[in-house]
């Protein structure tokens, strides 16, 4: 049993899809705190304009008081909804395959969600079934014991789910819950993603990789699963 855990981010990058493809079964991490720092994806991602990249955030009502995803609470009293929706339509509407996808992003978008884990959820779940990607999905809520966090709660997940192949991220937010040496008394295999992003056609001069799954989707259309 192939397993990776992520947060639930907000139009998540290409490697975020990557690692899905790659497992069995996708643990989504909804209850885990929500961050507070600003360098961080949980709740916005990168589009690119033809004056470089621009920051498409959600509005978070109660970011500073240590909640989980599941807990967060979407700021509707702004337009940001309209917002990210207009920067889509302004940087990707003269893309080849921008109308096979705006009309449900632009749903989910306008949809009001109770936390941030509904509405990224919604989203991933609708990107997974564009790329075609059935890996199972699991919520960690839903699974891991209460009272635990950091790596006691990723190796209480990884047991529960009869893990044989652990498939993690190589930054530092994640090389700081793993232990080698623990995966290999518990008979895991530990994989380190390493992942380099692909060159493909965009619009507005030189490629610049590592950008939301929207702008491979509305540049690729059906063939961005390859590109992944």
């Amino acid at each position: 049993m192939i397993v990776s855990i992520h947060q639930p981010n907000y139009l998540p990058w290409l490697g975020f899809f990557d690692k899905v493809k790659r497992s069995d079964v996708f643990v989504v991490f909804d209850d885990v705190q929500f961050p507070r720092g600003k360098k961080h994806f949980g709740h916005r991602n990168q589009i690119k304009t033809q004056n470089g990249t621009k920051w498409l955030s959600v509005p978070i009502k109660n970011k500073s008081d240590m909640v989980s995803f599941n807990d967060t609470i979407i700021n509707y009293d702004t337009d940001w909804q309209e917002e990210h929706c207009h920067q889509l339509e302004l940087w990707y509407g003269k893309t080849n395959n921008f109308l096979d996808y705006y009309g449900s992003i632009r749903e989910i978008i306008q949809t009001e969600h109770n936390s941030l884990t509904q509405l990224s959820m919604e989203l991933i779940k609708y990107f997974m079934e564009e790329l075609k990607i059935d890996t199972q999905i699991v919520y960690s809520s839903s699974i891991s014991s209460l009272g635990l966090t950091g790596s006691d709660k990723i190796m209480n997940i990884l047991e529960n789910l009869n893990t044989t192949d652990y498939i993690t991220g190589s930054g530092p937010g994640s090389e700081r819950y793993i232990d080698e040496e623990e995966f290999k008394k518990r008979n895991i295999n530990l994989h380190w993603q390493d992942y380099e992003c692909k060159k493909y056609n965009q619009l507005f001069g030189d490629f610049v990789p590592y950008l939301s799954i929207v702008d491979l989707l509305f540049n690729h259309g059906t063939k961005s699963r390859e590109v992944i």
